[in-house]
């Protein structure tokens, strides 16, 4: 029985792009970015006939509104199928541009947007036609905050992943001594303390509070928090900081900021 042919999406879905990303740490937050070339390189290897277009104004390559900003637009087929997809033209810190600078005043800061460039519109046209090729799936997992996409697994060869299980086994002489190791140090580590209170670290009480500060936000104002912690990549070594500034990611949602892309 002949195998069935997978689609465009199965195949660049189930490709890894972890060595071609690139993330950008501003002190504040952490976002991750795909190389565009790279990624047109490997939707041409696996679709030669596939194309794209940067959608076009009056002849220039975004439109502007002047309540909105500017606003990039693509379009990409691959194998008789086409998706578009749009991008604003953002500052480092994913802040709508004008043709003008302004300022922008947050909880915790003030700092100016300055005025959009021919070089910014660039920029965001092809991180606007990368997104546009995770439609296809290419690097999708990125944007839905996973690590892996879902079938890298399966693109192992059998033996690779044969020699990864047993390697996984632990022999018995080496599980022995390890088990009765954790039964020696275990009564140690869960004693329980009595008649003392054990103090709370003052950084982590900050990261505490600063975390449900977070939360009780979202849960007030209708804030999807998942989507909060995705985007801004919030994990168990984020700071206080971290989330102060997730936060602030959130007060613009509340108050009709651009999404990060």
């Amino acid at each position: 029985m002949a195998e069935e042919k997978k689609t465009a999406f199965e195949i660049l879905n189930a490709v890894n792009v972890n060595d071609h990303t690139e993330v950008k740490d501003t002190g504040k937050v952490k976002l991750t970015y795909l190389s565009w070339a790279w990624a047109w390189a490997e939707v041409k290897k696996r679709f030669p006939t596939a194309s794209y277009e940067i959608i076009k104004f009056n002849g220039l390559p975004y439109v502007y509104d002047e309540k909105t900003g500017f606003m990039v637009y693509t379009t990409v087929t691959i194998e008789g199928v086409t998706h578009e997809m749009w991008l604003p033209v953002m500052d480092g810190n994913n802040k709508a541009m004008f043709d003008h600078p302004y300022e922008v005043q947050t909880k915790y800061s003030k700092f100016t947007v300055q005025a959009a460039t021919m070089f910014d519109v660039n920029k965001a046209i092809m991180r606007c036609l990368t997104k546009n090729l995770a439609m296809f799936g290419l690097g999708l997992y990125i944007y839905a905050g996973e690590d892996l996409p879902e079938d890298v697994d399966d693109e192992k060869p059998a033996e690779q992943k044969k020699t990864q299980a047993k390697s996984q086994v632990k022999p018995k002489e080496l599980r022995k001594p390890q088990a009765q190791a954790e039964a020696q140090t275990a009564p140690v580590q869960q004693a329980p303390v009595q008649n003392q209170e054990q103090p709370i670290d003052p950084e982590r009480q900050k990261l505490i509070e600063a975390a449900n500060k977070l939360v009780a936000f979202c849960k007030k104002n209708g804030v999807d928090i998942k989507k909060v912690c995705e985007v801004r990549g919030l994990s168990k070594q984020s700071t206080v900081e971290d989330y102060q500034m997730a936060l602030v990611y959130a007060e613009t949602l509340v108050s009709g900021g651009e999404e990060n892309a």
